[in-house]
């Protein structure tokens, strides 16, 4: 595998949000189907999944998009309800969604200079999601509809996203580990 780091560049949650959401995670595992739930240490909102990627790589991606991200404002999060990828009609992620006014001239800065070293451009559209469960087994109809009404009820407090963090994702038996490698300010 070489000398690779698996890496991605996101927004950090707040402790205060994590804290509160996975006391409502807690509610939703005993009460939807099996699924493989995230962990709330591991959540962040991925601006751009880097994969597999040389040190060397990263200090040129990081020495760019620093000054290329310090221009820009800080980027207001309010998370809120809920949905599935694909769709609900075939679940597969369940996640929170939200909205970031502002996260797109971010998430285009990072393109760019990801693009402009020779990185991979992403082929979907940015869409703020911070992701719950993976379904190992599609969740029934009943299931679906209850975790996307219970969505509909679902409004965190705003909080700003002042930095764009580049991390280290390790692999474990247990779950995927997090390692922030580097903080690049906005503004």
């Amino acid at each position: 595998m070489g000398d690779g780091v698996r890496a991605f560049l996101a927004f950090e949650i707040p402790s205060s949000i994590r804290s509160r959401l996975a006391d409502i995670q807690q509610g939703w595992r005993r009460e939807l189907p099996r699924a493989r739930w995230t962990r709330p240490q591991g959540w962040h909102l991925t601006l751009k999944f880097l994969g597999e990627v040389e040190p060397p790589v990263l200090e040129a991606l990081t020495a760019e998009l620093a000054p290329a991200l310090a221009g820009l404002p800080t980027v207001s999060v309010r998370l809120s309800g809920t949905g599935f990828f694909p769709n609900p009609s075939r679940p597969r992620v369940a996640w929170v969604g939200g909205s970031a006014p502002g996260a797109g001239v971010v998430v285009e800065a990072v393109e760019a200079v990801a693009e402009a070293i020779g990185l991979e451009p992403e082929k979907r559209p940015w869409t703020i999601h911070l992701t719950q469960a993976r379904l190992k087994e599609r969740w029934p109809k009943p299931a679906v509809e209850s975790y996307l009404e219970r969505g509909r009820e679902l409004v965190f407090e705003p909080f700003d996203c002042r930095e764009v963090v580049l991390f280290k994702s390790d692999l474990q038996p247990g779950g995927a580990v997090y390692t922030a490698l580097e903080r690049m300010p906005l503004e």
